[in-house]
C-alpha cells in the first residue's frame, strides 16, 4: 500500500510540471500503516480569501494539506487538475515559471504548510 502525493515541480525548461509520486506504507497492526519518517523544518497554518487567484513559486518546498475547499492548480504549460479536501500536495516549484492557484468554490479555504529542507 502507498500514500499518494501530487508533486508540483520546476523541469530543467523552468515550466511547472505535475507528478505523482508515492510513499510506501508499512502495517503497524491495529494503528494502521505508517509511511518512513519525512524530516521537516515548520509547520504554518494559512487561510485563503475566497478571491484568490494567483500565479506564483511556491515560497518554499512544502508539503500543501487541504483542510477544507478544493484548489485548482494550473502549471506554466496550462496543464489544470483539481484537488480535494484531504489530499496531499508537494509544491517544490521555487524557481522557474510558477504556477496558478485558485479556490474552487467562493468561499475561504483552509490549509497547512509543511516546510522541508
Amino acid at each position: 500500500m502507498d500514500f499518494k502525493v501530487t508533486k508540483v515541480y520546476a523541469d530543467e525548461n523552468g515550466d511547472s510540471r505535475f507528478e505523482e509520486i508515492f510513499f510506501p506504507l508499512t502495517d503497524k497492526g491495529p494503528i494502521g500503516s505508517l509511511s518512513e519518517s519525512v524530516s521537516v523544518k515548520e509547520l504554518l497554518f494559512r487561510i485563503v480569501p475566497p478571491t484568490y487567484d494567483d500565479f506564483h513559486n511556491a515560497p518554499a518546498k512544502q508539503f500543501v494539506i487541504l483542510l477544507d475547499g478544493g484548489v485548482e492548480i494550473e502549471t506554466s504549460l496550462h496543464e489544470k487538475r483539481q484537488f480535494k479536501t484531504g489530499e496531499v500536495l508537494l509544491m517544490i516549484d521555487t524557481k522557474g515559471k510558477g504556477h496558478r492557484t485558485k479556490n474552487l468554490e467562493f468561499a475561504e479555504r483552509r490549509s497547512l504548510f509543511i516546510t522541508i529542507e
